[in-house]
């Protein structure tokens, strides 16, 4: 799937960044760190896919680290979301994580071309900007544990572990991101599917 297919709900991918000019980089800038990773891509590369000069990209990015900052704010603000509203939503604490872990699978799914520059890309970051994303990163680690928190709490859930397990549940649910293929025969459906159904037997559900 390209980039070009890649933020959810909108009509426009990326629609969120402006101007024009502005998305048609970042865009550019996602397929290009995803092919050859952030070190090996320049910003003449960049600038090529999006069908401009080098300089400018230099009007509305100041540096290649920006381009990916922006990226990472971007997909680590939905990843927030997705899990903070399946933890506040309805339902037992083995519904709320069936949710969570569907709909963060599905995502990964979807958009493994963007996934990929998200996860896997933290430590090209300047050190004020990875610090911004290690925080977000930590409020889905928190929305997660908590579900299994109320789990356990509830009797839902056997977890001697809550903070190792809610690791393994998310790198396990990151981890599409890195072989998902959109001509395979799972659909980002079926395998949020199957993860939630994994994921629901890490923690006992239904044992008690």
């Amino acid at each position: 799937m390209s980039t070009a297919e890649q933020t959810p709900g909108d009509d426009t991918p990326w629609g969120e960044v402006t101007p024009e000019a502005a998305r048609r980089l970042l865009v550019a800038a996602v397929d290009a760190f995803a092919e050859r990773g952030y070190h090996a891509t320049t910003t003449r590369d960049i600038a090529g896919r999006a069908g401009m000069s080098p300089a400018a990209l230099y009007i509305h990015y100041k540096t290649k680290e920006e381009l990916l900052h922006r990226i990472s704010a971007i997909g680590h603000d939905k990843a927030l979301e997705i899990l903070q509203t399946a933890a506040d939503g309805p339902g037992t604490a083995a519904d709320r994580l069936t949710t969570a872990v569907r709909s963060f699978v599905r995502w990964h799914a979807e958009r493994h071309t963007t996934a990929r520059v998200v996860q896997y890309e933290l430590d090209a970051l300047g050190a004020e900007h990875r610090t911004e994303i290690v925080a977000l990163r930590r409020r889905s680690d928190a929305a997660v544990r908590r579900i299994i928190n109320e789990g356990v709490a509830s009797g839902e859930f056997d977890v001697p572990d809550i903070p190792g397990t809610t690791l393994a549940v998310l790198s396990l649910c990151i981890d599409v991101a890195r072989w998902f293929d959109s001509a395979g025969r799972r659909t980002p459906d079926e395998v949020g599917a199957l993860y939630a159904d994994l994921v629901l037997r890490m923690v006992g559900a239904g044992q008690q």
